[in-house]
Parts: structure tokens; C-alpha cells; sequence
């Protein structure tokens, strides 16, 4: 497989306006923003997740986020069908669009879709998986991982993966990091040498019945966030049919 982004890129890079915008949103965001305001990790049937795009933005709507991003796994047919979703939406409801521009100003728009991916790679020879947000969705550079599979040989490598997500203007962020066989000590400061973005900070280990960040485990990750100037993310993970749990 062909790998049309350089590890150059990491110093060579722009980012999109998405972009741009969640590095803002993520730098604000602390242990109450998910699920009900918040939520940048979820999965539909496009992946391995139980809801259908539509059934999903259904939820969305109901709760009430601002932002959110749809990270199924090595694809984005979910994103563009929610975005096809949300543009009907917004053309069914300008009068509830308008009241809601009123009281919120991200960006005009509530409630914003993002692009999103999880990606699976090797970092410090372990298996894990990396989230890109705000990229372009066409950048040739993600084009070998968004083919609906795993990506292999160097394509998998973290530092690969993270270029490739930066050359097409995103956020590079590493998914909940206390769920691998190394140490998240060891795999963030891995992830930050190879100039990865950010972290997924707020995470609810264990599935508990009422969404909640891990008590035990968030300190760890913030404490190595701030050592090692990353961004923090938050996202429930949802593999089910309810938005405000991780299955």
C-alpha cells in the first residue's frame, strides 16, 4: 500500500477551519461536557455499532449536543450520511434553528457535525487506535484508511497515522490510553514524541450505567496531557443504541 503523506507533514502542516475550531472546543472541555453537551467518540452500523446514522442524529437532536463526531472505524459513510441528515434537518426546522442560534454561537450552527475516524495502528509495537478529526474527508492522504479495513505494514504505524491525519488538516488524537497492554505513561509520551494532538482524556472505563469519566483513570491521563502539552478529548464510545453509554 501506497502512503501518499510524509512524516515532513508533521512540520509542514495546516489545518482545516473544522480544525481549528475543535482545538478551541477541546482546550474548554472538561469532566461534565460529555454526554450532554459534547461527544466526539461513537459508532453506527457503518462500523461496528448498533444505530443507524439516522437513529443516531435522532439522539443527537433529543440531547441536545453542540458539537459531536461520528469515529467509525476505518470509514466515514456514516459522516456523510448524517451530514445528508442534518442539512434535511436544518431545512425542516429553520424557526427551531433560529431560536437556537440565539442562544449558541459555535460557529452559527447548532448542532455541529465534524468528521471523524478511528483508525487502527501500532504504537510503541501495540495495537491502538487512533481518532483524526476535522480533516478533509477527500485528502488522498486518508484515503488507505478509509477503506472500511484495517490498514497494514508501515500504513499502520502511529507515526504514519498521524501524518496522515495532520496532511489532511486534522487533529490526531489517541483513544482511550488506559485500555492497552502498555501503560498509557508509556504510549502517551510515545504518541507525543511522534507529535500526536491530543488525548482522550475523559472516559468512562467499565461502561457504567450513568456515563461518567473514570475517577481512577482521568487524573492519570490529564496529569500526562499537560506534561506533555496535548489537547484532551472526551467521547462515550457507544457501540449500542444509546448515545449516553459506551454499549
Amino acid at each position: 500500500m501506497v502512503v501518499s503523506s510524509s512524516l515532513t507533514s508533521l512540520n509542514q502542516r495546516s489545518v482545516t477551519r473544522d480544525a481549528d475550531l475543535l482545538r478551541h472546543i477541546f482546550t474548554n472541555l472538561d469532566a461534565t461536557s460529555c454526554p450532554h453537551t459534547y461527544n466526539f467518540h461513537m459508532h453506527t452500523v457503518c462500523s461496528d455499532g448498533k444505530l443507524t446514522p439516522a437513529s443516531l442524529m435522532d439522539q443527537v437532536i433529543a440531547i441536545g449536543l453542540r458539537g459531536f463526531a461520528i469515529t467509525d472505524h476505518h470509514n466515514i459513510k456514516g459522516f456523510h450520511q448524517a451530514k445528508a441528515w442534518l442539512e434535511d434537518w436544518r431545512w425542516r426546522n429553520p424557526t427551531s434553528l433560529r431560536q437556537r442560534q440565539q442562544r449558541d454561537r459555535l460557529e452559527g450552527l447548532v448542532p455541529r457535525l465534524f468528521t471523524g475516524v478511528e483508525i487502527n495502528a501500532t504504537l510503541a509495537g501495540t495495537e491502538v487506535h487512533l481518532l483524526g478529526y476535522g480533516f478533509t474527508p477527500d485528502h488522498e492522504a486518508m484515503t488507505p484508511y478509509l477503506q472500511g479495513y484495517s490498514p497494514r505494514g508501515q500504513a499502520k504505524m502511529a507515526a504514519v497515522v498521524i501524518a496522515a491525519i495532520q496532511a489532511a488538516g486534522g487533529l490526531a488524537v489517541l483513544a482511550h490510553p488506559s485500555r492497552y497492554r502498555l501503560s498509557p505513561d508509556v504510549l502517551v509520551t510515545q504518541a507525543a514524541t511522534l507529535g500526536i494532538d491530543g488525548v482522550e482524556a475523559y472516559y468512562a472505563y467499565g461502561n457504567p450505567s450513568t456515563w461518567t469519566p473514570c475517577p481512577r483513570q482521568t487524573p492519570i491521563i490529564q496529569a500526562l496531557a499537560h506534561q506533555h502539552q496535548l489537547i484532551m478529548t472526551c467521547g462515550t464510545d457507544t457501540h449500542g443504541t444509546n448515545l449516553l453509554r459506551r454499549l
